[in-house]
């Protein structure tokens, strides 16, 4: 994939635990990096949440390859939390990283 093609910034971001003081534990998210992307709808899914409708969309998101990206982190676009679900060096080489993610995340 040629440099162009990557017109759109998405940030890395990590899951940060503090204890809350009652046995559990609050969860913020820290900036990790924020790297030229590709991003493409794939699909579009509304789901029942409760009392209404949650709509959540499928996207790939093409990088250059980094080695920590993993599910545990998550991605925002355009102020979209993107929850990442599985990832693919699609080269083998090294060079793209290819992200499948959910929009909708919290």
């Amino acid at each position: 994939m040629s440099a162009g093609a990557m017109r759109e910034r998405v940030t890395l971001q990590v899951p940060v635990r503090t204890p809350d003081g009652a046995g559990g534990a609050d969860v913020t998210w820290n900036d990790v990096a924020t790297v030229w992307a590709s991003v493409m709808a794939l699909s579009g899914r509304e789901r029942p949440a409760g009392e209404r409708m949650e709509a959540r969309r499928r996207l790939q998101v093409l990088i250059r390859y980094r080695s920590d990206v993993t599910a545990a982190k998550r991605l925002l676009w355009q102020g979209r939390v993107l929850d990442i679900r599985t990832m693919c060096d699609i080269d083998g080489k090294r060079h793209t990283l290819m992200i499948d993610c959910e929009e909708g995340g919290q």
